[in-house]
């Protein structure tokens, strides 16, 4: 049993609420006290506003109690990660060099929340301009892991996964461009869904970013992901309406690939291989049948990509005012200086292998209705590097398991799977041909009843 009101999933407390046995204005003192004890350390949260969100609770309660609640979220406390806009409140992008300007609209996922009767309560924190899987940043507080606050929670959605493992209210919205919902939501043991790219309106489309839910069960995943996907014509990948699922899932008959090396980047951690093994063995004994698979991308396939984002960052960084520039994180303008030294064929090649990548993943599914492997090669590495390797011309030497389905456009989902003998959580992927990310959110919630769990950390 949850040892607090701010413990209980999306699920129970929509229960609650329309029986009549919880008020969203007790919920939200709840989570809100577990804010303020917890957050001079974690460091999730940005824009905080309780006076807001006890209003909205208020809100929820008369609609609940006039039996009109607004949606299937109404009263639910929720966090959106800064670079999703709220109306009225600046985005910082993780960096001090941004300009903080108020929002002047909610971005269509956070509309969406807002329809759906959730009440947000804080926006988290990110690493610096998304770019960094870590916590680091030069506008917010370090982020650290709720498990261990010496590791990080990952990044860039560093503040989610660390508010949803630490029980700041069941449901966090993240983006991802490379790994930044499951690399974290995978060091800090909860859920994170990348969904099918256009399945969540990201507002403002670039190739390879998409918007998923951080939670800490895949039932409130799924519930999230219903409310915010759709369409919206402020971004025009946008897909139509998630059709409803409620087909019984079995393991059994099903063809999944298990992915365990990479074969570029840095080298699993034998006790994550062991634990990802774990898992597929738990589905082979259900009736899955697993093949173990040989290295989806390339290294050139990931050098063409670093290339093309380098030079990116760099066009953006260079058009800031010198003041601004200057503040950008050391590490993001040592990585972008070298951008000068690729040609426009480098940079074209470089683009060139992301449809590489993308076509690379499509044909790993001719034969297979999933693929497993380890989220990142190693557990949560100390909060204070802002990558793994601590070399800023090394940046992605840990995202070869992640990156390939944001080129792809694929749904993939962390699950926890297990933990380190420090006591870490350890990140399973599992990853699905295109559409299908209920299917996936299913897999998930089979090997959350059938893998072991540990009760959540208290920092």
């Amino acid at each position: 049993m949850p040892e607090s009101l701010a413990d209980l999933t999306a699920t129970d407390l929509v229960a609650k609420y329309r029986a009549g046995e919880l008020s969203p204005v007790q919920v939200i003192d709840d989570v809100l006290s577990r804010v303020e004890a917890l957050e001079p350390r974690l460091c999730a949260t940005y824009a905080l506003d309780p006076d807001a969100a006890r209003q909205a609770a208020r809100d929820s309660e008369a609609r609940y109690l006039r039996h009109e609640p607004a949606g299937p979220l109404d009263g639910v406390p929720v966090t959106v990660k800064e670079n999703i806009a709220t109306r009225g409140t600046p985005v910082p992008q993780g960096t001090a060099a941004t300009e903080l300007i108020p929002a002047k609209e909610d971005a269509p996922a956070a509309a969406r929340l807002r329809e759906a009767g959730a009440v947000i309560f804080s926006e988290t924190t990110m690493s610096e301009y998304g770019m960094l899987s870590s916590g680091v940043s030069t506008f917010h507080h370090l982020a650290r892991n709720p498990w261990d606050l010496s590791k990080t929670p990952g990044g860039s959605s560093a503040g989610a996964a660390a508010a949803a493992a630490a029980g700041y209210g069941p449901i966090h919205v993240g983006t991802d461009i490379g790994g930044s919902i499951r690399l974290p939501a995978g060091w800090c043991g909860v859920v994170g869904l990348k969904p099918t790219h256009g399945r969540v309106a990201v507002g403002n489309p670039y190739p390879g970013r998409a918007i998923g839910p951080i939670t800490r069960t895949a039932a409130d995943a799924a519930l999230t992901l219903q409310v915010i996907s759709g369409p919206d014509r402020r971004d025009h990948t946008s897909l139509p309406p998630l059709p409803d699922a409620n087909d019984p899932f079995d393991p059994k008959g099903l063809t999944i690939a298990l992915l365990l090396d990479a074969g570029l980047g840095l080298p699993v951690d034998p006790e994550i291989t062991a634990a990802v093994t774990n898992a597929a063995l738990t589905l082979e004994s259900a009736g899955a049948t697993i093949t173990r698979i040989s290295p989806i991308i390339t290294r050139q396939m990931l050098t063409g990509l670093d290339h093309f984002w380098r030079v990116r960052s760099a066009v953006d960084i260079a058009a800031l005012p010198e003041d601004r520039r200057a503040k950008v994180l050391p590490a993001i303008r040592e990585w972008t200086s070298t951008a000068a030294d690729l040609t426009p064929y480098d940079v074209f090649r470089g683009y060139s292998q992301m449809q590489a990548m993308a076509t690379a993943v499509d044909h790993a599914f001719a034969s297979y209705d999933f693929v497993l492997s380890p989220t990142a090669p190693i557990p949560a590495f100390p909060a204070d590097l802002a990558y793994p390797t601590d070399n800023p011309l090394e940046p992605f030497e840990h995202i070869a398991f992640t990156v390939p389905y944001n080129m792809s456009t694929h749904p993939a989902l962390t699950v926890n799977c297990g933990w380190t003998s420090t006591g870490l959580p350890i990140g399973l992927q599992i990853a699905a041909p295109r559409f299908r990310d209920q299917a996936t959110l299913q897999l998930a919630a089979y090997l959350e009843s059938a893998l072991p769990r540990r009760p959540w950390p208290t920092p």
